[in-house]
């Protein structure tokens, strides 16, 4: 039989596959910091409705200061990976910039063998030299014709947002081993929309958001709905399994973003970054399964 976190953090990746892909779609028109302000918005509605659904808000009485403090970090580091990761996409393509993102696995097996003891095995060590020989293979060039400065940004933006996601596995499998897997996302997200917004404020770029249009509102909406799903099923599936294990599932949502973008974006990898992507994945299986 199945174990049930298997199946969750297979639900995870796809549905972090079709947020990348959507976000896309309303990031050409919106500047990434407001963007992800009004994304964290959508996810923090859809996470408290689950909360109040499921009569899980009476577990935020029993909280500890320790489980409150992780809770907070691992919020944080979301945020940041965010921030990060959406200025990469307005400044790269989804298949660029995916690949970098995912290579958060890498530092997370280190992190859970350094602060959880899970033994790093043959089978990890094989998958971590495959995905990081596929993230290799997978970073394109951007085209000559680009301003100045932007074929290394979304470089730089992506491996930040790589290192905050690392980050923030690992603060929020401290925070939820003794919680409802709902509140602890619903908390954390309530954390990521108060950095959000204060980057957007921060930055000016509130200003902006009379300014978006029908089509944007509609993408940024369904793509916190999609992180929203993300989100339930990754955290639920971090508390019940190893997170050297769970989190490279979850990056599988990389094959569902290539799909996706291909589809609905017309972005086309060479076979440079086809075999690259046929690394990543059997890298991920190999740190999965073994």
């Amino acid at each position: 039989m199945i174990a049930m976190w298997l199946i969750l953090a297979l639900a995870s990746a796809f549905f972090a596959g079709l947020t990348a892909v959507l976000a896309k779609y309303a990031l050409d028109e919106i500047p990434s910091h407001l963007a992800t302000a009004v994304r964290t918005t959508v996810v923090w509605v859809f996470a408290w409705g689950i909360v109040l659904a499921t009569k899980a808000l009476n577990g935020i009485a029993v909280l500890t200061g320790e489980t409150w403090i992780f809770l907070i970090l691992s919020g944080l580091a979301t945020g940041g990976s965010w921030l990060f990761y959406y200025k990469a996409l307005q400044n790269g393509t989804v298949s660029q910039v995916a690949p970098v993102d995912k290579s958060s696995t890498i530092l997370t097996i280190l992190l859970a063998w350094i602060f959880f003891s899970e033994p790093v095995t043959a089978g990890k060590a094989v998958g971590v030299l495959l995905l990081g020989a596929g993230t290799c293979l997978m970073i394109q060039k951007q085209p000559d014709s680009s301003p100045s400065g932007a074929k290394h940004r979304w470089f730089a933006y992506a491996a930040g947002a790589a290192v905050f996601a690392a980050l923030s596995a690992l603060f929020g499998k401290m925070g939820i081993q003794q919680l409802d897997s709902n509140l602890g996302t619903a908390i954390r997200t309530t954390v990521v929309l108060v950095l959000a917004w204060g980057m957007a404020v921060g930055t000016g770029q509130q200003k902006h958001a009379r300014q978006i249009d029908r089509r944007s509102w509609i993408f940024l909406i369904l793509s916190g709905l999609a992180t929203g799903g993300s989100w339930l099923c990754y955290y639920r599936a971090l508390q019940d399994g190893p997170v050297s294990a769970v989190v490279p599932i979850d990056k599988l949502s990389i094959l569902f973003t290539i799909i996706l973008s291909g589809i609905f974006l017309r972005e086309r990898l060479s076979r440079k970054a086809l075999g690259g992507l046929i690394l990543l994945v059997a890298g991920t299986l190999a740190i999965a399964l073994f």
